[in-house]
């Protein structure tokens, strides 16, 4: 048997147990429906920070309900199923990270808005990495199964967003730091930790993420 023919062979010990414990829920498929909407998530905080004056930001509250409802969900067919893609932990953490993602964009919009701060060049700018991070983490777990090159290659662009966002998390720390104004610097300081925290989530999902590529090579 050649080498073409040997992977496309199925693994026997596989494919008998999929005949007897069959994968009821399509994990995958619930992973990708989450990320694109974590992107419409990060998308709409993107979006919210272009207007002025800032209104409360619904939108994302309502998003960030959304996924939540959609995780539960998969969070008990996990529990339940017998057979998982990939290991269910890491399903579970990918779906988990994704999560926090959404929740720290909430919150940076929430507390923006509550504390009267006006979006400044390092929040846009980490605002705009977060959402090419995320739209890699989206693209990446839409072919998990189906193309690994093309996984690697957008956990490699995701991890040059986040590397990009820590270092612009701390030269505006440093920055701000410089500032006479005690309390803008504070409330200031709080959004750029809330976005240093989205994308550290970030790196947390990419990192989980390449676990499953492996599991599935």
């Amino acid at each position: 048997m050649d080498e073409k023919t040997k992977k496309i062979q199925p693994d026997k010990k596989t494919s008998i147990f999929s005949s007897i414990f069959p994968r009821e829920y399509d994990f995958l498929g619930m992973l990708a429906i989450q990320s694109e909407r974590t992107v419409a998530g990060v998308q709409a905080l993107v979006d919210w920070l272009k207007q002025d004056p800032l209104p409360d930001p619904q939108e994302l509250e309502q998003l960030e309900n959304e996924v939540d409802h959609m995780r539960h969900d998969m969070e008990d067919k996990l529990v339940n199923s017998f057979s998982t893609p990939f290991d269910r932990q890491d399903i579970y953490i990918i779906s988990r990270q994704m999560d926090y993602i959404l929740n720290f964009s909430k919150e940076t919009a929430k507390e923006m808005y509550a504390f009267g701060v006006r979006p400044d060049k390092p929040i846009l700018d980490m605002a705009n990495k977060l959402l090419s991070g995320t739209v890699c983490i989206a693209g990446g777990i839409r072919v998990l199964n189906s193309d690994k090159s093309a996984v690697e290659d957008e956990i490699r662009h995701a991890r040059d967003a986040y590397n990009a966002m820590e270092e612009m998390y701390i030269n505006a720390m440093s920055n701000l730091l410089k500032t006479d104004d005690a309390m803008h610097a504070i409330r200031t300081r709080e959004i750029y930790h809330h976005l240093r925290d989205a994308a550290r989530a970030m790196r947390d999902t990419l990192d989980i993420l390449h676990n499953a590529v492996i599991d599935l090579a």
